[in-house]
């Protein structure tokens, strides 16, 4: 059916070529989009626009033809009258199907039955359609239903579900400004936006199993960045004092509803500052999102009512590990804690050890109760290979997680700022890689000489952007607020 649909589309191409129309054109000036045109109506204004979009809706009578325009702002109806465009130009009107890109001209005025209307007087082709698009069945009141309902399908031509969904393309809209709104808030506090490589002669920041590349011209391997962490730091060692950047970091690791192997993290780092200070910089960042982006701090997301409300809530790591699986992990043994993992049938809880089983144990115990904005503070050491040791408890670092609806949403520090420990920190993860951790940390002799020279007391953020607009979007899965996500190979 598809085949014979296109074959169609494509005759009436050639039919359009033999008439001497250019089925795709180069420019079209628009006095405007649809929405400032609808906005702008006046009952008796003559002004003649000048719009251009989709055509969604085509409705034949005869001598005349209702149909809908569609751009980026929102939808008119256009109407058709052969005495008004001419014979000829509504011949050309005939040969349109939905999908087509088409410019329009003439006043607007209103239908008796209410609806705010431009009568077409010149009608321009500037784009023919060759493939239908997904457009489904529109129901009485103007909703469509049926259109790309696959959800895999709408990620692999994200072209085609922005052309037929606007809530999808209000969604990537509402990305864009998040990002503004970021940048914004960075820059009114004397942040500095830098970028730092994507390709690393050694990965680092984060524990993560990296992708590999080869480098031709220097015969030898790169990685590409899990994060921005390492770099960012060296700036704060070279004076730039308050750091940030928006960018891409790559993780090979499996596909699920929260991960996906390139996302983007935000990352900033603020000299003479520690974990307290840059906590409640993040409450001030997402709190002031929230109300500019919603009117509100009180979004109902994913079943929940999440309040965003300063202050956000404040738990303790090992108070959480305790109150939820009964494990004190100032006493817990290895067997405690796979006992712990056991009762919830985790699978692997035989074949982990050390930090790992700490962490699957908040993971599986802690992680499903934390719906409201949390900060869980004060990680074990074992975990946290670039935080600074708590000050009362050596034990612990001086870290935090920002948790909402359960899932974890950015992670930062008090930066480990002395060149020797963190020399014994690396050679530490060094053991677990020999000992076939995949994901421990390489030592960086670079990163070390550069804390040599000596980083200020530092405290340092990382977000997920990704996840935080699975929240703000109330999308169920990661890669409704990708653009273009990683899918399998088809």
């Amino acid at each position: 059916m598809t085949g014979f649909v296109e074959a169609a589309r494509r005759e009436k191409l050639a039919e359009l070529v033999k008439r001497g129309v250019v089925p795709f054109a180069y420019r079209f000036d628009r006095t405007g989009s649809v929405r400032t045109a609808l906005e702008g109506f006046r009952e008796g204004d003559a002004t003649a626009h000048r719009l251009a979009g989709r055509v969604v809706l085509l409705r034949p009578m005869g001598k005349t033809t209702f149909g809908h325009l569609e751009d980026r702002s929102g939808r008119v109806q256009i109407y058709f009258k052969v005495d008004v465009v001419g014979t000829e130009q509504y011949e050309v009107v005939k040969l349109l199907d939905l999908g087509d890109v088409i410019g329009v001209e003439g006043p607007l005025f209103r239908t008796k039955t209410g609806e705010v209307t431009l009568r077409v007087e010149h009608v321009t082709l500037l784009t023919k359609s060759l493939r239908p698009l997904p457009l489904g069945k529109e129901d009485a009141e103007g909703k469509r239903h049926g259109e790309l309902s696959d959800p895999e399908l709408r990620a692999r031509q994200r072209y085609a579900h922005l052309a037929v969904d606007p809530d999808a393309r209000e969604r990537f809209q509402l990305r864009a400004r998040v990002v503004s709104h970021i940048r914004k808030f960075f820059d009114a506090r004397g942040y500095i936006e830098v970028e730092t490589p994507v390709l690393q002669p050694l990965y680092g920041g984060a524990t993560a199993r990296p992708f590999k590349t080869r480098y031709e011209a220097l015969d030898a391997d790169f990685y590409l960045r899990i994060a921005d962490e390492l770099y960012l730091k060296r700036c704060i060692v070279g004076g730039l004092e308050k750091v940030y950047e928006i960018g891409h970091d790559f993780r090979n690791e499996g596909l699920s509803r929260f991960h996906n192997p390139e996302f983007t993290m935000v990352e900033w780092y603020e000299a003479y500052a520690d974990y307290e200070t840059v906590l409640q910089l993040t409450e001030e960042l997402l709190a002031g999102m929230v109300r500019e982006l919603f009117g509100t701090t009180t979004l109902e997301r994913h079943g929940a009512t999440l309040d965003f409300k300063r202050p956000f809530a404040r738990k303790d790591y090992y108070a959480l590990v305790k109150e939820t699986a009964g494990v004190d992990l100032a006493r817990a043994s290895e067997h405690d804690l796979r006992a712990a993992l056991q009762r919830k049938e985790v699978a692997e809880a035989d074949t982990l050890s050390g930090g790992k089983l700490v962490d699957e144990v908040f993971k599986n115990y802690v992680e499903p109760t934390l719906v409201q904005p949390t900060f869980v503070l004060d990680y074990p050491v074992a975990l946290s290979p670039l935080a600074k040791l708590k000050r009362d408890d050596p034990t612990r670092v001086e870290r935090w997680e920002l948790f909402i609806q359960k899932r974890e949403l950015a992670n930062a520090f008090s930066e480990l700022n002395d060149p020797e420990e963190q020399r014994r920190r690396f050679e530490q993860q060094g053991r677990l890689r020999a000992a076939g951790d995949a994901e421990a940390q390489q030592l960086d002799e670079d990163f070390i000489r550069a804390l040599e020279y000596g980083m200020p007391p530092t405290g340092g953020v990382g977000l997920g952007l990704d996840r935080l607009l699975m929240i703000l979007a109330d999308q169920p899965h990661i890669r409704d607020v990708i653009l273009f996500p990683m899918l399998r190979p088809q």
